[in-house]
């Protein structure tokens, strides 16, 4: 074969490699095109539709199997939000919802009073009284609400010092005293003589403990029994409360710091009228960098134990 010959054939030889190797080039970037043009359809009808689909790919392409995992990462995290959402304004629709009706309640009492004394012209310390105690309930209701929403907005700016949080225990006791004796409640109370600091509030643990102790004298009433003890481990405190009224079922342990929560059930306590209270409390040990936990077996012993960042000196 002479030499212009071979010189052909390899000519041709390249330009069918060549040509080999482009069509190769043109039917990969076309099969990844098609194959974004199906991920981005499908993307589309996902988000138009509101789906909980997830984007699938069969490919042997790493980039195309890491860009559609990432898609569907975003995706859970869309659904996450979306839920939180929905939850949140379902909580919040329920609130406005009992908060209208409590402040109803005692402003139909209220004015009821107020029109039996326009038709008759005459007031009564007796009336007066009670449309007193009315207008306070209205008033503290909505001071809760804005409590909490200025505790979960972030709003409220909460100074942190060395508290010594045997004497702010003593303090809330005291505060119950006369109501405690008159409810003939037994109160057994385990708090060191010896001052005990935690990383804290005094106003904020001071309305914590008001709440968990008023919502024994109102919900735990049956046991007639109110504790209040201390204890520490290493790096925390705890305040416990205890009572042992009806208590709390194991299946709402979970749910009593949520807003508005109530248990209608009549073999369990109502946590809160209102349901504000625990989850205003709830708020302000977060915000103390502690918690609250509940421990309930009813009818024998209920325990919200407060945990609070112990300082050392």
């Amino acid at each position: 074969m002479s030499e212009p010959t071979i010189i052909f054939f390899l000519l041709i030889c390249i330009v069918i490699l060549l040509i080999t190797v482009l069509y190769q080039q043109f039917a990969f970037r076309t099969g990844i095109q098609k194959k974004i043009q199906k991920i981005s359809e499908k993307l589309k009808e996902i988000t138009d539709t509101n789906s909980s689909e997830r984007v699938m790919v069969f490919t042997e392409n790493k980039e195309l199997m890491e860009l559609a995992a990432q898609i569907n990462r975003l995706l859970e995290n869309h659904l996450k939000v979306k839920a939180d959402y929905c939850r949140s304004e379902i909580a919040s629709k329920k609130m406005l919802s009992n908060i209208s009706h409590d402040i109803k309640t005692p402003m139909t009492v209220i004015l009821g009073y107020l029109e039996i004394m326009r038709i008759n012209g005459t007031s009564t310390d007796e009336m007066l009284g009670k449309i007193e105690q009315k207008a306070e309930n209205v008033m503290e209701l909505i001071n809760q609400f804005f409590t909490l929403a200025k505790l979960e907005s972030g709003d409220m700016d909460i100074e942190l010092s060395r508290i010594d949080v045997c004497e702010v225990c003593r303090e809330s006791i005291l505060d119950f005293y006369g109501i405690l004796t008159n409810k003939n409640f037994q109160v057994d109370i385990d708090i060191p003589e010896t001052s005990v600091y935690v990383h804290g509030n005094k106003e904020a643990i001071q309305r914590i403990l008001f709440n968990l102790i008023s919502n024994v004298i109102r919900y735990g009433a049956d046991g007639k029994y109110l504790g209040i003890s201390l204890r520490t481990d290493k790096n925390a405190v705890f305040i416990d409360v205890i009572d042992k009224g009806k208590g709390i079922d194991k299946n709402f342990v979970a749910s009593v710091f949520d807003r508005l929560f109530t248990m209608e059930d009549s073999r369990n306590r109502n946590i809160q009228g209102n349901g504000l209270g625990l989850t205003i409390s709830k708020n302000l040990a977060l915000q103390l960098g502690g918690d609250i936990i509940l421990d309930s077996t009813p009818n024998i012993k209920t325990v919200f134990s407060v945990k609070l960042k112990k300082m050392s000196y």
